[in-house]
């Protein structure tokens, strides 16, 4: 192997014990789910929301906006719904799942 991989190698099996003690120390978190999708067609926009309990329930929604947005506008927009109910419906951590990466760094800050 060349010098740079086995370097990196290494880097990667450091992180990663590193990580297992440090996890290894935290309390477990009830993580809600959050799945989104939105689109944009010529009949308008939508979005769908799927937020799954940390027990696994489900609660599913689908959006209709009664103003015209592009696709990732209506991704966006469904996230912002769906970040809401799951905090509404008792979320302190979530993961979400979203397929757009521009709205995925917008919510990052990024």
């Amino acid at each position: 192997m060349p010098r740079t991989t086995k370097k990196a190698q290494a880097l990667a099996n450091f992180v990663s014990e590193i990580a297992g003690i440090f996890l290894g120390d935290t309390p477990k978190v009830e993580k809600w789910l959050l799945h989104v999708d939105g689109s944009s067609t010529i009949q308008g926009s939508d979005g769908g929301i799927v937020v799954t309990s940390p027990h696994g329930g489900d609660l599913e929604f689908a959006v209709k906006f009664d103003f015209k947005a592009s696709n990732n506008v209506a991704k966006y927009e469904a996230s912002l719904i769906g970040m809401k109910m799951a905090h509404e419906a008792g979320a302190k951590h979530m993961v979400a799942y979203l397929d757009s990466l521009l709205v995925v760094k917008q919510v990052e800050g990024i």
